[in-house]
């Protein structure tokens, strides 16, 4: 084992940047690589039968029933917001319907079932997950729906591809509700294909405040905050690191100078709020900075900053190749730190609609060669919001 970590950084990180086909890709394509064996409408009957128990889970896309119906409906979205606004121009041409923000209206009695059943999957899980390449890494999606979909009409889903996604799915986007029912979806459909870590925005202290919580109320009225709090209760299981072919650390923020074996991210209990301060406070808040001691205490008022020699050590210390972690918005989409021994990813283009940053999936192969996937931002400004309705497509 030593002997290959001498040629880690060459083998390692053999970086490339694939900014071909993923900059080219525009939010009005569909998705390739998902072809509806079915009727491109859902009926309402249909609907009806995956809010029950009856929802059925297969390793291959090619078996067809109500519960794929429904995932390929979520993966159709782009598609389907096109179509709306090529109607919507064609009966009134006068009105710029490219403004519009779109929605989904996902029946309770889906979020429902979809949280229970990934709730008992997350519990069945590690906090620490052992994942082997080749798969894909995902930073932050922020509730930025139609984005995710880009890089999936790109990558492809299982059985072809492996993803893991390291948090922060909800607040600030507007689609929150869209992105949390698709992840989960998938990870019932997939459950050893799709991998989720928690994010400090996976917490309900959290996404109270920052737009989550509102969008559930806004689209659920009464109900709303019961659909909050059913979604938060799945949230606070997931795991909260994941060890790629036991050489790349994933988690979502950062390191902790708590932390000096891996063993004890697993003893830690995760199906809590996340506190203030300790191992898993840290490994959802901290930051890499430059700075000239290893710790110091951030500038968001919780958990520390660490700079390069922290890195070093906990490398050392545990034995690994690489830190790959999410948290930060960086321009390019993805951002090293201390040579190439972190790297922070970050998914969610024109972050907030205002930023104008990059947004980058990373691609990580069996043999541990790593290179990006990234899309440029798409221009849109959202004025108001209109929904399509599950029961009438």
């Amino acid at each position: 084992m030593s002997s290959q970590l001498g040629n880690r950084r060459k083998s390692l990180i053999n970086l490339k940047r694939n900014t071909s086909q993923q900059e080219s890709i525009k939010r009005s394509q569909s998705c390739g690589n998902i072809k509806d064996k079915g009727k491109s409408s859902i009926k309402k009957q249909q609907v009806d039968k995956v809010g029950t128990n009856d929802i059925k889970t297969y390793d291959t896309p090619q078996k067809f029933n109500c519960f794929d119906t429904f995932v390929k409906y979520l993966i159709a979205f782009n598609k389907l917001e096109t179509n709306m606004k090529t109607k919507l121009k064609k009966e009134n041409p006068t009105n710029n319907y490219n403004d519009i923000n779109y929605r989904i209206n996902i029946p309770i009695k889906i979020i429902e079932t979809i949280c229970l059943k990934t709730y008992k999957l997350f519990s069945n899980e590690p906090n620490l997950l052992d994942i082997k390449g080749p798969l894909y890494i995902f930073g932050d999606i922020h509730g930025q729906y139609c984005d995710l979909l880009r890089f999936i009409e790109i990558i492809g889903l299982p059985p072809k591809s492996k993803f893991l996604f390291l948090g922060d799915y909800v607040d600030r986007g507007d689609n929150s509700i869209e992105v949390i029912t698709l992840l989960f979806s998938l990870k019932i459909k997939f459950p050893n294909q799709i991998y989720l870590l928690r994010g400090n925005h996976e917490c309900s202290s959290v996404n109270d405040m920052y737009g989550f919580k509102d969008e559930c109320i806004e689209r659920y009225k009464g109900q709303g905050e019961y659909i909050w709090m059913e979604i938060n209760k799945t949230l606070r299981m997931l795991p909260v690191c994941a060890l790629v072919n036991k050489k790349i650390f994933c988690t979502h923020a950062g390191i902790s100078p708590q932390l000096e074996s891996l063993s004890q991210i697993n003893k830690l209990n995760r199906n809590v709020e996340i506190p203030e301060k300790g191992i898993l406070c840290d490994l959802t808040w901290s930051d890499p900075k430059k700075q000239r001691n290893k710790w110091v205490e951030s500038d968001r008022g919780v958990s520390y900053t660490f700079n390069e020699d922290a890195v070093d050590q906990f490398i050392k210390k545990m034995n690994i190749d690489l830190i790959v972690r999410a948290h930060q918005v960086v321009d390019e989409g993805h951002q090293f730190f201390n040579g190439q021994k972190l790297v922070t990813v970050f998914s969610a283009p024109n972050y907030c609609g205002q930023v104008g940053n990059q947004a980058s999936v990373m691609k990580i192969k069996s043999n541990l060669e790593c290179s990006f996937i990234t899309l440029k931002p798409v221009n849109k400004k959202k004025k108001k919001q209109q929904s399509l309705s599950l029961l009438k497509q």
